[in-house]
């Protein structure tokens, strides 16, 4: 009999099923009380408390936080059906049997998609069975709500599985998972905060550029529900008329984003698979499985301690000697070099299993150094430009503008001429950087507000939105002196041109 190639083992997929049966049926238990507690309170109230369009909000709400559900969930699940990749003992049975590994590839992911979908799709039988006994089933919302779920879990498992492929070690795939996710929005927070210590006027904590690249948050941000409402005259027993706003619709906005990560999810499936298939048994423990990715692994991690243990160090050690309100450039450049070591060493002790890994470790330990020094540089002389950035009027949606206890939000169409005031002030300041930062290291090293009859301190906080959906955001400390009032060319003068303006006081 000729055999033929299978790539699906049922009774692989069984065994996954009722081996882990705790994990989904816990799951399923946790998911079934909602729809019951929604039950109960429409036996409390009526039966027709709830219309067709509260059922629907009520699933986008679940839409909205299934990101959550899953981040947590769909690792638990691939942790389970790949465990035995962590294992040599396991690892190696599982490779002796007569399937394929696209067999046991296929076999796995399905039966661990499985486990993910089951809870819900226990919730959501419960859900339509509690619509339909109200009267408030929607067939349009069901549906979007099933083809969200699916995306979602699919996108979300894929990445977990992805995950596991990359490492070989039980232990660290949960950080390597979380860090898969949030890795775009840790390093825009460190970042952000790291500039702000050297780019004159920076005041950015987190740009949000590249927060796509952190599906939880993107998604959870952008996927929610909207609701139209309209006013309802209504009268209370006694014939008091009230006005209730009564729910009409519900929809599900930027619905798109979770076919795309679908999407994305169906590529790092087929990336895990491309990995298993050549995959070595005898990486079972190591921390990185795939060889390419152990030099990124032990770089990233020293990246990331120097932004964060550099910055830590900084404020230990050196933050009481500064002048000024920015870092000195040399005193940070020790600091991070000696946090990025502590990475860079404790990532290579990892990846080898041992603690012997500084002989001959110098041209790795420059890489990182240079690095240090690399980014030091970029940011004390702002070499991409950041603090000479002034918005020009056409791209300006509108400009917040915040002195002298005062908030002023401007726009091109009503505002035109007090918004070239203010991008001409914004210019000032800007030329005037050196003299800006001497005052402030004055006022910092004498620890006083320096303020006397013919000077004074105000802080200056611009927030521009571009139409692009940009945004950005400066603040500075400003010494203001009588001297200087009186000449037009500095920022004092216009400052106090826009602020004791007639149509700003009238404002």
């Amino acid at each position: 009999m000729q055999s033929k190639t299978s790539y699906f083992n049922a009774t692989l997929f069984r065994k996954n099923l009722t081996r882990f049966w705790p994990l989904w049926g816990l799951a399923s238990f946790v998911g079934a009380l909602f729809p019951l507690a929604v039950l109960l309170d429409m036996v409390h109230r009526g039966w027709n408390v709830l219309s067709a369009p509260d059922f629907t909000g009520m699933y986008y709400d679940a839409v909205s936080a299934v990101p959550v559900i899953n981040l947590v969930y769909a690792a638990l699940c691939a942790m389970a059906v790949w465990s035995y990749l962590y294992n040599a003992r396991s690892v190696g049975l599982m490779h002796t049997l007569p399937i394929r590994r696209e067999g046991l590839f296929l076999t796995n992911f399905l039966s661990g998609l499985s486990m993910t979908l089951i809870p819900y799709a226990v919730t959501g039988v419960l859900c339509v069975v509690v619509s339909l006994c109200g009267g408030a089933f929607d067939a349009k919302g069901l549906a979007v709500t099933v083809l969200a779920v699916l995306g979602e879990s699919f996108f979300y498992f894929s990445s977990a599985t992805f995950v596991a492929f990359i490492t070989g070690n039980a232990f660290t795939m949960p950080p390597l998972y979380a860090l898969l996710h949030f890795l775009a929005v840790l390093l825009d927070w460190l970042i952000s905060s790291f500039a702000q210590g050297f780019i004159f006027g920076f005041s950015t904590y987190y740009t949000g550029v590249v927060e796509w690249l952190s599906p939880t948050v993107y998604l959870v941000n952008n996927v929610r529900c909207a609701r139209q409402y309209v006013e309802v005259q209504q009268t209370f027993p006694d014939g008091t008329p009230y006005t209730s706003r009564l729910l009409t619709s519900a929809d599900l906005e930027s619905f798109w984003l979770i076919g795309v990560y679908a999407l994305v999810g169906l590529a790092l499936a087929a990336l895990a698979l491309i990995l298993y298939r050549r995959r070595r048994s005898e990486t079972a423990g190591d921390v990185v499985a795939v060889g390419w990715l152990r030099p990124v692994f032990r770089y990233g991690v020293a990246g990331l301690c120097a932004l964060l243990g550099g910055q830590f160090l900084y404020s230990l050690f050196w933050y009481g000697f500064q002048q000024g309100e920015y870092y000195d450039t040399l005193p940070m450049v020790v600091c991070l070099l000696a946090a990025g070591a502590i990475g860079y060493y404790g990532a290579s002790m990892l990846l080898a299993k041992a603690f012997k890994v500084f002989r001959g470790s110098w041209k790795g330990l420059g890489i990182v150094l240079a690095g240090c020094a690399l980014v030091c540089c970029v940011l004390h002389f702002d070499l991409l430009g950041v603090a000479d950035r002034v918005p020009e009027a056409s791209q300006i949606q509108t400009l917040e503008i915040r002195i002298a206890d005062n908030t002023y939000t401007l726009t091109p169409e009503k505002d035109a001429d007090l918004l070239e005031q203010v991008r001409a002030l914004h210019q000032t300041v800007v030329a005037d950087e050196s003299y800006v930062r001497e005052m402030e290291a004055r006022r910092s090293s004498t620890w006083s507000e320096d303020e006397t009859p013919n000077t004074a301190y105000t802080g200056l906080n611009l927030t521009y939105t571009l139409k692009s959906g940009t945004r950005i955001d400066r603040w500075y400390s400003l010494l203001i002196t009588r001297d200087r009032l009186a000449q037009p060319e500095t920022y004092d003068y216009l400052l106090d041109q826009f602020v004791n303006s007639d149509t700003v006081k009238a404002r």
